[in-house]
């Protein structure tokens, strides 16, 4: 049965241009299934690693005192790139407010603004949170997602996922609670379980392996709970990731992924073979891409 038409449906309606040099543009910037559109995603993916990299050198002292100038030389020169692309962005898609309030959106802005705000507010050099603003920046990698494939269908099998891992780790939330109940009342204040919180921050860290070390029991029978929860953690950390990975594969064994966006909603990784969005159902333009290989 096919989707209902475009006009029956309610749906956002900020994404693809009809014709003209935006449709260009919004083909390059949007879509990799072309050697231009190819070309930018790997583009945009070497200046996003680049800049996360300048900027976590520049958190190191001595790096920061060598080679400051050349540290902010780089840092602009990404900043205005990446401003360049967020205007680009803007200007491609039917309605820019739209996309500026999307998850994307927001983090295309998230990567650009903290530069021009320790310039534009005064005083600013002289308060701690420059260094907050500086490490905003690192934000840029999660543009990561929207240029590599592989994010889009891990999020997917994440959502997809969430009702059963949120079972599980109300599951888990149980336990611990009623572990770290019991720790308290079997090792008690003098044993550094001074109340049933603390309790169960101890369960939790038994729990995820990670032990500490700061509280541990010193009674037999608090020995062998803590024995059980170290047991039980061997499993804890077994289930969630069995959950996501076969749902992982379910998807990835159901169609080969590519970036054909509806032009409507800007849902993306249509089937070659679509005629409609499978989101939204508004019609799908031809899906544009290269014969063979990209050069």
């Amino acid at each position: 049965m096919s989707p209902p038409p475009a006009a029956t449906v309610a749906m956002p309606d900020y994404g693809r241009p009809v014709t003209g040099w935006r449709l260009r543009l919004y083909t390059v910037i949007f879509e990799a299934d072309t050697r231009a559109g190819r070309a930018f995603d790997v583009t945009l993916i070497g200046a996003i690693l680049a800049s996360v990299l300048v900027v976590i050198l520049d958190s190191i002292a001595d790096i920061h005192a060598r080679h400051a100038r050349l540290l902010s030389v780089l840092e602009w020169g990404f900043t205005l790139l990446f401003t360049a692309e967020y205007l680009a962005r803007l200007a491609c898609v039917r309605h820019p407010g739209r996309y500026a309030r999307s998850a994307f959106g927001i983090i295309d802005l998230l990567a650009v603004v903290p530069t021009y705000l320790a310039v534009l507010v005064p005083g600013l050099h002289a308060l701690i949170d420059v260094r907050v603003l500086r490490l905003l920046r690192v934000f840029r990698i999660f543009k990561l997602g929207a240029y590599v494939a592989e994010f889009g269908a891990l999020g997917q099998a994440l959502a997809a996922s969430r009702r059963k891992i949120l079972v599980f780790m109300s599951f888990v939330m149980l336990v611990v609670v009623v572990m770290g109940t019991l720790m308290y009342v079997v090792e008690g204040p003098a044993n550094g379980y001074t109340s049933i919180p603390v309790g169960i921050y101890w369960a939790i860290t038994t729990m995820t392996t990670v032990g500490f070390g700061d509280i541990t029991p010193k009674t037999d029978i608090g020995r062998f709970l803590a024995s059980l929860m170290m047991l039980l953690g061997w499993g804890t950390l077994a289930v969630p990731t069995g959950i996501v990975s076969a749902e992982f594969t379910a998807q990835r064994s159901g169609r080969a992924p590519t970036t054909r966006t509806c032009h409507a909603c800007l849902t993306e990784g249509h089937s070659p073979a679509a005629r409609f969005c499978r989101d939204c159902g508004a019609p799908l333009p031809p899906w544009q891409h290269d014969a063979g290989p990209a050069g």
